[in-house]
């Protein structure tokens, strides 16, 4: 919901900061005070068009801000400053961004009504999707065969259609699959231990002469074996040496295991010039295999399979091409099949809703009024389309071109009063042009019982529809003679029933209107509380007798 609206420098109105709460909130104040620029304020967030003119004479610039919380307790803040010269600017939780992506988010936080513009019900989709929340149509099935439809079409495209291309991918991937297959990719670390063996048999001469040389030292005549027999020798018949000579045997031993070990590894060196031509071959093999399907070995062999399933399904293209065309052909008949049942489900539906909120548009000052909601084109029939006449004799029409404003609001409260899904936050204005009495007590009714599903905000002129409100807050204009600037104050209490004998007499002092005002608040306490339509008309009109007010 709009839990704080902020606005500087927007007409009459220099700066004001509006905190909303949930339910009803009636928006009030004389005319040219400036309410409707409260509306203009939320369209600028919602990422309507700004105008220069917009921009209070002398400022350089209008900032609206708007702060949205959700049920789960995040927020979105909205930023729109509309400069004196130049072009607009748009911010997203302190972010830039653009105008169209304010409209994006704002679909989903703020529903206008009254005016022609940002209204979600008077485009197609959403008067679409309304008949199918109304109808409870199940587009799940319809959704799910289109998808199959789409994947199969996907993968006989895959298969490849020309058969030339086709020849030249199966050469190919054959040649790719025969290459790969050839190396005998069996162990993904031979390319690391065939490089370290390739730098043994290059360098082998090297490694035998250093490693006989080697054993030489330690095993040959006089080596080092010899060496450390005879100091064994000398120290043996002396006790006071026995734990040097204890010593002396040990090393003597790990000296002949390690001799052992070098003689082992010099057997193992080759020096075999076609050996290292052999292990040279197979490492430039590898090295250009990872040069081209990969940069390891286990890369190399997924590539290989990857290719090898591939040529297997051009090669039985015929066979895959016709059970993919079988399954095509099974897949569009189930579409539309599934696109008559939603088509069928909607006209069905259609009469429906139009009958359910044409019940409310009697009491809306609409009694001569006809709403139709027609379904055309083929299945699924997504053609759908709200119509309104508002005269009797009149053929309906399209309800965004022959509405008036009053009308239109009206009408888009009646279906919201039967469609209690869309945005958080409803925004009325106009709604109650035209009307009084009765009529306007049905409407802050209404209201009120929207309010129980959303946060609504409602500008109007009519004390029987503030009265309704959970809150209200006044439009107030002052004048220095030099200019005029409005602000937003929120009323309670008393200062609310001295707004409402405004809006009654335009005497808040007046003792008979304040006494008017206070029965009103409790005639629409008691409405919120689901008393009797047809009771509430009557003490309305009880109260419009006492107090000479024309309602």
């Amino acid at each position: 919901m709009l839990a704080e609206l902020a606005v500087r420098n927007l007409g009459v109105i220099t700066g004001a900061n509006l905190v909303l709460g949930d339910g009803m909130t009636a928006l009030t104040g004389e005319t040219g005070a400036g309410k409707t620029l409260v509306v203009q304020a939320v369209q600028l967030l919602m990422g309507g068009r700004a105008d220069p003119g917009m921009v209070r004479a002398g400022a350089s610039e209008a900032i609206v801000e708007g702060r949205f919380v959700s049920p789960d307790g995040s927020e979105r803040v909205l930023r729109r400053v509309v400069p004196a010269t130049g072009r607009s600017r748009a911010y997203l939780d302190g972010a830039m961004a653009s105008a169209p992506e304010l409209a994006e988010l704002g679909a989903e936080l703020v529903d206008l009504h009254g005016q022609h513009q940002h209204q979600s019900l008077l485009r197609t989709r959403t008067q679409r999707e309304a008949l199918d929340r109304w109808g409870g149509i199940d587009l799940r099935p319809l959704t799910a065969a289109r998808e199959e439809l789409r994947a199969l079409g996907e993968n006989l495209a895959a298969l490849g259609g020309d058969a030339r291309a086709r020849a030249q991918e199966i050469d190919l991937l054959r040649y790719q699959v025969d290459e790969i297959t050839a190396a005998r990719l069996d162990d993904a670390s031979e390319l690391e231990r065939i490089t370290e063996r390739e730098d043994l048999l290059a360098d082998a001469a090297s490694h035998l002469a250093d490693g006989h040389g080697a054993r030489q030292e330690l095993a040959g005549d006089d080596g080092a074996i010899d060496r450390l027999g005879s100091a064994a020798a000398l120290l043996a018949a002396r006790k006071a040496f026995a734990p040097v000579s204890d010593r002396l045997a040990a090393v003597a031993a790990e000296l002949d295991d390690t001799v052992a070990q070098l003689r082992g590894v010099l057997e193992t060196i080759e020096d075999d010039p076609h050996a290292l031509a052999d292990v040279r071959a197979r490492h430039q093999l590898l090295r250009e295999l990872t040069r081209k399907y990969g940069d390891t070995l286990a890369e190399v062999a997924s590539f290989g399979a990857r290719a090898a399933e591939r040529l297997s399904q051009l090669e039985r293209h015929a066979e895959l091409a016709a059970e993919l065309e079988e399954g095509i052909v099974v897949a569009q008949r189930r579409v539309e099949a599934e696109a008559h049942a939603v088509a069928a489900a909607r006209r069905a539906a259609a009469p429906g809703l139009a009958a359910a909120a044409s019940k409310h548009l009697a009491s809306l000052a609409l009694a001569a009024g006809t709403l139709q909601v027609n379904v055309s084109g083929e299945g699924p029939s997504d053609n759908v389309e709200l119509a309104f006449s508002a005269n009797r004799g009149v053929a309906p029409g399209p309800l965004s071109k022959v509405a008036s404003g009053g009308e239109l609001a009206r009408v888009m409260l009646a279906l919201r009063l039967v469609l209690t899904a869309g945005p958080p936050t409803l925004v009325f204005d106009e709604v109650d042009a035209g009307i009084g009495g009765e009529t306007a007590l049905a409407v802050g009714q209404a209201l009120a019982n929207l309010a129980e599903h959303h946060q609504v905000l409602v500008v109007t002129h009519l004390p029987q529809v503030a009265a309704f409100a959970h809150s209200q807050v006044a439009v107030r204009k002052t004048d220095d003679g030099d200019a005029v600037a409005s602000d937003l104050v929120a009323v309670a209490g008393q200062d609310r029933v001295s707004e409402l004998a405004r809006m009654l007499a335009g005497q808040p002092a007046l003792a008979s209107g304040r006494q008017h005002a206070t029965e009103l608040l409790e005639v629409a306490a008691a409405g919120r509380a689901a008393r009797d339509p047809a009771q509430l008309a009557a003490e309305l009109d009880l109260l419009s007798e006492r107090s000479g007010s024309p309602g």
